[in-house]
């Protein structure tokens, strides 16, 4: 097994988007044991890319346990410790006072996504000034949704669902709050990240749609594969039943190109107040990871359904 580190320079070869999903899913499965099964919980104190090992199919696993503490239990709401981890990935509360919860391990996640995303090292010092803290950097960016595409790695070459990357984004950016209250639990990421890696993108049709003048890479290109579809059928966006959560991401895109004709036309006639306005209703990232966390629950409840209730790892019972 190798750490998920040596994946992430650019001098080695980039994993797919479909790959990165699934470390991400994988790892924050990790998180959530040691913090909702764990008892009493356990703090990771040390998330970080170094710390996840891959073996030869890409399944993550948690090393090096030797900061870990348990969590707080009864009415605490922390415990107090000597602050230890590594720069760029430790949470700010806790680099600031010492005090320690499961939303310190929360923010390391989401710097860890991040740097799956973006290709970037949480700390790089080769980049120029402004961009060697990866969180830093990302804020910014975070707020314009035209910038979002900018933030993908690079070496994907577009290859990647552009309402996925979205909602990636969306995970990342909660995760990294400088608040701890303003965190997600780990349970919401995995719930949001699992709908996400269960969705597999096949580049090969958005490429075939560009040569034939459609979508670029990223923007609507590429399919949804079912897992099980054994015959290796696809289905695109918005054409399964109307309570599928695979039909949610074409009525956002609607709402989205509504948006952005309404805020034209606010700025257009100067109306500031309803420009603000707008933007908070429609650009909240609570209201995407909100989104993602739906999905996965849909996703969740109907791979439990078809497995007769049973775990949603084990295959479909069949009658004889």
């Amino acid at each position: 097994m190798v750490p998920l580190d040596v994946d992430i320079p650019l001098d080695k070869e980039a994993l797919d988007w479909n790959t990165r999903m699934k470390i991400a899913a994988g790892a924050a499965k990790g998180l959530e044991y040691l913090h909702d099964k764990a008892n009493p919980p356990v703090i990771y104190r040390d998330f970080k890319s170094s710390n996840i090992l891959l073996d030869e199919s890409f399944h993550p696993k948690l090393s090096d346990f030797g900061l870990a503490k348990l969590g707080p239990v009864g009415d605490k709401s922390h415990v107090s410790t000597r602050v230890m981890g590594t720069y760029g990935y430790c949470a700010p509360e806790y680099a600031m006072t010492g005090q320690l919860t499961v939303k310190s391990d929360v923010y390391s996640f989401g710097v860890v996504l991040l740097e799956l995303i973006t290709g970037r090292r949480a700390i790089d010092s080769t980049r120029p000034h402004g961009e060697q803290n990866l969180v830093s950097w990302a804020r910014p960016l975070f707020n314009d949704r035209r910038k979002l595409p900018k933030m993908a790695d690079p070496r994907l070459e577009g290859r990647y669902p552009m309402r996925g990357l979205y909602q990636a984004l969306a995970v990342a950016s909660m995760c990294t709050q400088s608040e701890a209250a303003s965190r997600p639990l780990i349970a919401d990421v995995v719930t949001a990240l699992s709908y996400l890696a269960s969705q597999p993108y096949d580049p090969s049709t958005a490429f075939a749609s560009r040569r034939l003048g459609g979508s670029k890479p990223g923007e609507n290109g590429g399919r949804v594969v079912s897992r099980n579809d054994e015959t290796g059928t696809s289905r695109s966006l918005g054409k399964d039943r109307e309570d599928s959560p695979r039909d949610l991401p074409a009525i956002l895109l609607n709402k989205d190109l509504e948006r952005e004709r309404m805020v034209a036309e606010a700025k257009m006639w100067g109306d500031r107040e309803r420009l603000v306005a707008e933007a908070k209703m429609w650009g909240d990232r609570e209201r995407m990871v909100a989104e993602a966390k739906m999905w996965g629950e849909n996703w969740r409840d109907k791979r439990r359904a078809e497995n007769g209730q049973g775990s949603l790892d084990s295959p479909p019972t069949r009658n004889s």
